[in-house]
């Protein structure tokens, strides 16, 4: 007989900032998606933005579709743990529920350019985990956009232009990864979640554990 599974030690932790970057249309989102798809302990944290909804964007959900007289009211105020601007449009990230669930021992993903990486870096360097996703060519990449089709010919044109420039700050993370296959390069972001969650220095709960765990007597 297989012995009976033993209920998992609840110890507490700080919950981490997950931050995925990549130049558009290298997976992030996809990759983003999936992660929020498998593993309830992880929340999106759904940014600001004074960018134009997609036809396939929910507001709440995949943004909060602002005006930029709102942005700029939320960013003076300091309601912003970071902000951007890109491909001419602001992105910002709320921080009342960023900074409760952190609290809480919830895991939040950021799904944000390297300028908020950079932000989030300075503010609260011990909680982040960075990933920066890499396309395996730059003809892949520019495919991938047009196969979205969820933006004009324009668009897509200034988002390849920009993309070099974004390639170019993939050593400011702490994990990078090459797109090639979808099903690797998430397996890999699990990899990284499972591992960090355990690190000594993020989970404050095993000082009571091993604490208790030293006074126990064994029962001989």
């Amino acid at each position: 007989m297989k012995p009976a599974k033993t209920a998992p030690v609840p110890i507490s932790r700080r919950g981490l900032m997950l931050v995925i970057s990549s130049p558009s249309g290298a997976g992030k989102s996809t990759i983003a998606r999936t992660l929020l798809e498998t593993d309830k302990q992880i929340g999106l944290s759904v940014s600001v933005t004074t960018r134009t909804r997609r036809p396939s964007e929910i507001d709440g959900v995949h943004y909060h579709f602002n005006s930029v007289r709102e942005f700029e009211r939320l960013r003076d105020s300091d309601a912003l743990l970071e902000w951007a601007e890109v491909h001419g449009n602001f992105y910002g990230t709320p921080r009342e529920p960023v900074e409760q669930a952190m609290s809480e021992g919830r895991d939040m993903l950021f799904d944000i350019d390297w300028q908020g990486a950079q932000q989030l870096q300075e503010k609260m360097s011990a909680d982040v985990v960075s990933i920066f996703v890499l396309p395996p060519t730059m003809t892949e990449l520019q495919s991938r956009l047009h196969r979205r089709a969820e933006d004009s010919e324009e668009v897509i044109a200034t988002r390849l232009a920009n993309s070099r420039s974004e390639i170019g700050h993939w050593r400011e993370y702490d994990y990078v990864i090459v797109n090639d296959d979808l099903n690797t390069a998430f397996e890999a972001v699990q990899s990284i979640v499972r591992a960090e969650r355990l690190r000594r220095d993020r989970r404050h709960g095993m000082f009571d554990f091993v604490s208790k765990l030293l006074e126990e007597k064994p029962v001989l």
